[in-house]
C-alpha cells in the first residue's frame, strides 16, 4: 500500500485557515485531520479531543521530553504540537493527513518529512487580518498587536512553502486547496505502484 501524503496548512492567526479547511473537507474525501495538543485555553465552542487536546504546560513539556511530538512550537505564550504516533499510523494506512499548525512547526515538518506538501494561507491584506482578529472579540489589544507582529514575520517566509493560497473568499480558497490535494494524489510516485502488477 502506498503511504498517504502529509499536508501542512499554516498561516497567520486570523487568516481563516479553519474556515478554508472546513470547506475543503466538504469537497475532498478521505482526509484525516490531525488533532493538535495546545496549552492555550479553549475558545467558546471548542471541544477537547475534537478541536484540540488541551493540556497543562507541564503535560506538554513531558511530551517534548519523551519525544512524542512530530513538531511543536511556542506561539504568543502558548505551546502547540502534533502527536507523532497518530500521524504515522494514518499515513501508513494510506490516508492523507492534514496538519493545521503554526509556521514554526511547519518549518520543523519541512526539515523532517521530505514528502510533506506545505501550504501557506494568508489574508488579502494586513488591514483585513486585523479586522478579522478584532472581529473574534476574544483577545485584548496587546494580544492582537503581538499576533499582527508575528503575522508579518510569518509572511516573510512564504517562499519556503510549496503553495500559497490567499483567503479573500473562503470558497475560492477552499477550491484552490482542494486542487492542491487532488494534484498531489495524482503524482506518478503516488499512483504508479497501483499498476505494478499489470505491466
Amino acid at each position: 500500500m502506498t503511504e498517504g501524503t502529509l499536508f501542512v496548512i499554516t498561516g497567520p492567526s486570523g487568516a481563516g485557515k479553519g474556515t478554508v479547511l472546513s470547506r475543503t473537507m466538504e469537497r475532498v474525501h478521505g482526509l484525516h485531520i490531525s488533532v493538535s495538543v495546545t496549552t492555550r485555553r479553549p475558545r467558546q465552542g471548542e471541544e477537547h479531543g475534537v478541536h484540540y487536546y488541551f493540556a497543562e504546560k507541564e503535560e506538554f513539556e513531558d511530551l517534548i521530553a519523551r519525544d512524542m511530538l512530530l513538531e511543536y512550537a511556542e506561539y504568543v505564550g502558548n505551546y502547540y504540537g502534533t502527536p507523532a504516533e497518530a500521524v504515522a499510523e494514518k499515513l501508513a494506512e494510506g490516508k492523507d493527513v492534514i496538519l493545521e499548525i503554526e509556521t514554526q512547526g511547519a518549518m520543523q515538518i519541512k526539515r523532517r518529512c521530505s514528502g510533506a506538501k506545505l501550504v501557506f494561507i494568508m489574508p488579502p491584506s494586513f488591514e483585513e487580518l486585523e479586522k478579522r482578529l478584532r472581529g473574534r472579540g476574544t483577545e485584548t489589544d496587546d494580544v492582537i498587536f503581538r499576533r499582527m507582529r508575528t503575522a508579518r514575520e510569518e509572511c516573510r517566509r512564504i517562499d519556503e512553502f510549496d503553495y500559497l493560497v490567499i483567503n479573500d473568499d473562503a470558497d475560492i480558497a477552499a477550491d484552490e486547496l482542494r486542487s492542491i490535494i487532488v494534484a498531489a494524489r495524482c503524482l506518478t510516485e503516488r499512483r504508479a505502484p497501483e499498476f505494478t502488477n499489470i505491466f
